[in-house]
């Protein structure tokens, strides 16, 4: 199967694409490297055998059209997120939402079959209460924030493409997504497990009663390939249906750190240098995966111990 991958240079895309090629696949990646890295497809194109085409590119300009219409691959998967930490919200989302019609448009004209594209469920779903927990999909759609707002409106265009123009689609919600390649200042599980592996104190901020659902991966990817042929029109949940407090995951990774050597600082000494402080998390999020089981015989298999252990021993053998 050929296949396209916005956003493949990325932390989860770099693991899709390592997925994709596993399988078999010819795999072209589209990324401006604004976010992304080649060093995250190093393994990759070493191992291709000519499976892998790297295109650097915007997503938005008018390239991606001529290199869909050159290439024909059958699955697009969007993990692009334009715009980065870059400008103001609202110019962001605008952005997002831009591309994600651009990308559709150019698909529908160029053969695609089907558009697979990943969200992040905690810009998307609406407040949720404990009883509530976790979270299914009719949950109400009310994000609070431009960029949830424009993937609300993703959402939308994915639905009208596919009733106007046939082109499928399926929109995976994902959780709290960690694991190696994840940039410090990407996600929380990164920071901390960078500072466990190289002997940082630990010291997360917040009250420790925020949570979030935290999916590996490799878990993730796996979601994400079953997808190309699976749960087309729907939009479903990707987590462990846990929900897990800050002070929980810090706890987590405390006890997969190595031994600290002598004189290594430790966890709550304040005289210990580089101290990793996370941001405080969201909200309280869960997210029930029975019906992405359902449609894409799909489940989270890694315990957050075996996930987190894995991140510290990859930043273990990492520079910061």
């Amino acid at each position: 199967m050929k296949v396209l991958v916005t956003g493949g240079a990325g932390f989860v895309g770099s693991h899709l694409v390592d997925r994709l090629l596993a399988e078999g696949c010819s795999v072209d990646v589209v990324d401006d490297l604004s976010g992304g890295s080649l060093a995250n497809l190093a393994d990759a194109r070493a191992g291709a055998e000519g499976r892998l085409s790297f295109q650097r590119l915007d997503v938005a300009g008018t390239e991606l059209a001529a290199l869909l219409d050159r290439r024909r691959p059958e699955v697009v998967f969007h993990l692009a997120r334009p715009g980065g930490g870059a400008g103001d919200p609202a110019t962001r989302s605008g952005l997002r939402l831009s591309t994600a019609l651009h990308l559709l448009s150019a698909a529908d004209l160029c053969g695609v079959t089907k558009v697979v594209v990943a969200l992040r469920a905690a810009e998307l779903y609406a407040e949720a209460t404990a009883k509530q927990l976790p979270l299914r999909e009719a949950h109400p759609l009310e994000p609070r924030t431009p960029e949830g707002i424009a993937d609300r409106a993703v959402l939308d265009a994915l639905r009208l493409w596919r009733e106007r123009r046939d082109l499928e689609h399926t929109a995976l919600a994902l959780g709290e997504v960690y694991g190696p390649r994840q940039s410090v200042t990407a996600g929380v599980v990164a920071a901390l497990a960078c500072a466990a592996a190289h002997g940082q104190a630990l010291e997360p901020t917040g009250d420790g009663g925020d949570t979030d659902d935290y999916i590996y991966v490799d878990d993730a990817v796996d979601a994400l390939a079953r997808s190309a042929s699976r749960g087309s029109g729907l939009l479903l949940n990707v987590g462990t249906g846990e929900e897990t407090s800050l002070a929980a995951l810090a706890a987590v990774v405390a006890a997969a750190a190595p031994a600290p050597g002598p004189g290594a600082p430790v966890a709550g000494d304040p005289s210990a240098g580089g101290t990793s402080r996370p941001a405080r998390c969201r909200r309280r999020l869960a997210l029930d995966p029975s019906r992405a089981g359902l449609h894409l015989g799909w489940e989270p298999w890694t315990t957050l111990e075996e996930g987190v252990a894995a991140t510290v021993e990859w930043w273990a053998a990492h520079p910061r």
